[in-house]
């Protein structure tokens, strides 16, 4: 869909904020792509044909030996060039300057001095709070570059060479720690390189529709529905496009929410009518999982035992010849080295990876260039509820992966009740929209209680809720102690087997937001 809008093109170096300068740009109406700096050459960038550039920032040292380097052809297309961080330096390495390591590092907040007018920082007063993260800094500033902004210990802290519209920045403008950085960003994308600001979920569903019709023509599309924001809208989006020749198929595993699989049935059988092919499979799930305690392993079983269902369902539509998946753009970011050595694998994507190939079906991802937020906005556009769209996360393995440990019936039926009773407590004091993601995990561990006169020996319960924007950073909801004991004291009451409720306060990173 992204060839009817302008592109900007951000060349990832491996800074952990790489996917933030991309929202923050598609905030501005903006499209935008992230590609390792390792397969951005000339003929990627010939076909891409950006209309701007920003190069990331990244953990490596500009002056260390065969650091990563951006394809030089990017300085010589004629169009703006904007660095931060890691990508100032190496732009000024590449342009003639200097980088040294720097005497006095900066992370953390800081303060920068504009001292020359310009189109960057267009709007903004002189002094702007800003995030630095860096130990090395540049120490010459190649020919046609002038400073623009200074820092207490960074000389070079914004520089420009105005003529060529290339940009440099040591701090980072995509968090929001630096207070105008949204600003600062429409400034190089709008002011320099002259966006008109034209992706907009309204644009992108009609132009998802039209290719959807183009590549299926008048095959059959099988969508695997998981409950969640993303399957769910994905099918919604399909159907506007192909109507009767898409078919759902929604297997319960066993491990959804209270009331989950009746919800899915009603909105998509009666409120859609959309063809639907509902399979109870809770019992051979559990079996499978029987003495898998490994996360990995657990992600691993349910998706071989879903794909084996699902290849089994699918194979009654006849004239078959699409599947359809709910892949976001972070699971294929973080499905890809930016070195193009191996990732270290946090946790599996159920999105991205080999079911296709299984079932020998051609792949559709309506999805795969949206961030999480675009998705809900989507969502909205095609009619969908807003108490729908507006769910919290909820992840493809299910409750599997907020049971640590062994995953009982037993188990899951507490984990259950007790999500219940939670959401109703979020919602009782109003707090479900200002949380991005809340949930109780099961934990691996029994702790003594006493419970009249009886000493117990029960089940531990954690509570987990985060803010987000997009998921890839979170902080722990600062509930009030009153709405924690009120809740504590609910799940104890009316969950039998459980006499000890904790509140998760770890931010992300360094955990995760779920606990496996």
């Amino acid at each position: 869909m992204s060839q009817h809008h302008d592109k900007i093109l951000i060349v990832d170096f491996g800074s952990q904020l790489t996917k933030l300068i991309a929202r923050r740009v598609r905030e501005n109406g903006v499209y935008s792509e992230i590609h390792p700096y390792n397969k951005v050459g000339r003929a990627f960038l010939e076909g891409f044909d950006p209309k701007a550039v920003i190069l990331s920032g990244g953990p490596n040292s500009v002056t260390g030996m065969g650091s990563p380097r951006a394809d030089t052809f990017i300085f010589g297309m004629g169009i703006p060039v904007l660095g931060i961080c890691y990508g100032q330096q190496v732009m000024c390495a590449q342009l003639g300057g200097s980088v040294e390591q720097a005497r006095e590092r900066e992370f953390g907040r800081a303060h920068i001095n504009i001292v020359r007018e310009n189109e960057l920082f267009a709007g903004l007063s002189t002094r702007e709070r800003v995030w630095m993260s860096h130990g090395d800094r540049v120490s010459n500033i190649p020919d046609g570059f002038e400073i623009i902004a200074q820092s207490a210990n960074a000389p070079f802290a914004a520089i420009a060479d105005e003529s060529r519209k290339f940009y440099g920045v040591q701090f980072h403008p995509e968090v929001a720690h630096t207070e105008h950085g949204a600003v600062m960003l429409r400034n190089f994308t709008h002011k320099i390189a002259g966006f008109s600001g034209d992706w907009t979920m309204a644009a992108f569903k009609d132009e998802a529709i039209t290719a959807i019709r183009e590549k299926v023509g008048d095959a059959k599309v099988i969508c695997g529905l998981s409950g969640g924001v993303d399957s769910s809208v994905t099918a919604i989006l399909i159907y506007e496009a192909v109507r009767e020749q898409l078919t759902c198929v929604y297997v319960d595993t066993g491990m959804m929410r209270k009331g989950e699989s009746e919800q899915v049935v009603s909105l998509f059988r009666q409120h859609y009518n959309i063809n639907l092919i509902f399979v109870d499979a809770s019992t051979r799930f559990m079996e499978a999982l029987e003495g898998v305690t490994d996360p990995e392993a657990k992600r691993g079983v349910i998706g071989k035992t879903f794909v084996d269902i699902f290849d089994k369902q699918s194979s009654r539509v006849e004239g078959a010849k699409f599947l359809a998946q709910g892949t976001l753009y972070p699971d294929v970011i973080e499905s890809v080295s930016f070195d193009g050595g191996p990732s270290v694998t946090i946790k599996s994507h159920h999105n991205v990876g080999g079911l296709p190939e299984r079932m020998k079906l051609e792949l559709i991802e309506p999805l795969r260039e949206l961030f999480k937020d675009e998705v809900r906005d989507l969502g909205r556009q095609l009619g969908l509820h807003d108490d729908f769209v507006r769910r919290h996360p909820f992840p493809g393995p299910g409750l599997a992966i907020r049971c640590p440990g062994a995953v009982t019936k037993q188990r899951l039926d507490m984990l259950r009740e007790a999500d219940a009773i939670y959401m109703d407590q979020i919602r009782k004091y109003d707090l479900y929209d200002e949380i991005w993601q809340a949930f109780t995990v099961i934990l691996p561990v029994q702790s003594v209680g006493v419970m009249g006169d009886e000493r117990t020996y029960e089940n531990v319960l954690a509570l987990r809720a985060v803010t987000s924007t997009d998921g890839m950073t979170a902080d722990y909801y600062p509930y009030s102690h009153g709405f924690l004991s009120e809740t504590a004291t609910r799940i104890i009451n009316e969950v039998r087997g459980v006499n000890r409720v904790v509140y998760d306060i770890t931010s992300k990173p360094p955990g995760t937001i779920e606990w496996e």
